[in-house]
């Protein structure tokens, strides 16, 4: 029980921490509205990093379902856990992202754009090319899961804990090389729980969840990225 217990909590507080940041730094009336896209992209790092370091030992801290799915696939993560896991991660998305709303609710109503609204929740692209679209969040993924495997060949990385630094520089570089072409959610949890909180929260002015977008991009292409990464690092003679 502990493990899902890990991955609920600490994908709730990545959310909380990750969507927190873009509610700071883009809705009317916060204190840090304009602070950019440098504050949000370190944020999300420190978003992955925090719960990494509290739960990596409790459940391997995967907060990402393309991250269990890829690491089953290559016989890293036993695939009678993978429901269990996603489910976990889908629902503390959704919980997290429930929280940020209700900590900025009066910076929701004094914002009038639905698209900066749905910012806050979810992914979206900066041109809108389904299958470049695809393809940008499959790379990303790509990255993040190759090189989260290629971590375990530095020798005593995960006794002192610098695997979880590690990967918050994959989530910073990922972000600052690719991040403005769909918003790099690399992670189908951390976009599907909060549009579903988006989709159900009574947010004034809050438009359309953007379905024809979400229930494809940053699924299906952090999925395929992610195995591709996990089956590319089996197949390398280390």
């Amino acid at each position: 029980m502990l493990p899902y217990i890990a991955e609920f909590v600490g994908t709730a507080i990545l959310i909380i921490l990750g969507d927190g940041v873009v509610a700071n730094v883009t809705l009317s009336k916060s204190g840090m509205k304009g602070a950019g896209s440098i504050q949000i992209t370190f944020a999300w790092g420190l978003a992955v990093l925090i719960p990494a370091f509290i739960f990596g030992a409790a459940s391997g801290a995967h907060f990402n379902p393309a991250l269990t799915i890829a690491l089953a696939a290559i016989g890293k993560f036993s695939w009678a856990m993978v429901p269990g896991y996603i489910i976990a991660q889908i629902l503390g998305a959704f919980c997290g992202a429930c929280i940020v709303y209700l900590l900025f609710k009066d910076q929701f109503d004094a914002t009038e754009e639905a698209g900066t609204k749905l910012g806050v929740f979810s992914t979206g692209p900066a041109v809108r090319n389904i299958p470049r679209n695809i393809l940008s969040e499959a790379v990303g993924t790509f990255v993040l899961v190759f090189a989260i495997l290629g971590i375990g060949n530095v020798t005593g990385a995960g006794s002192i804990g610098l695997n979880y630094l590690l990967v918050f520089g994959i989530i910073v570089a990922v972000g600052m090389s690719l991040g403005g072409l769909t918003g790099y959610a690399i992670n189908p949890a951390r976009d599907l729980g909060p549009r579903l909180a988006h989709a159900i929260l009574p947010i004034k002015g809050k438009g359309d969840s953007n379905w024809s977008y979400g229930l494809v991009v940053p699924i299906i292409g952090p999925i395929l990225g992610g195995l591709v990464g996990a089956l590319l690092y089996k197949v390398i003679p280390w």
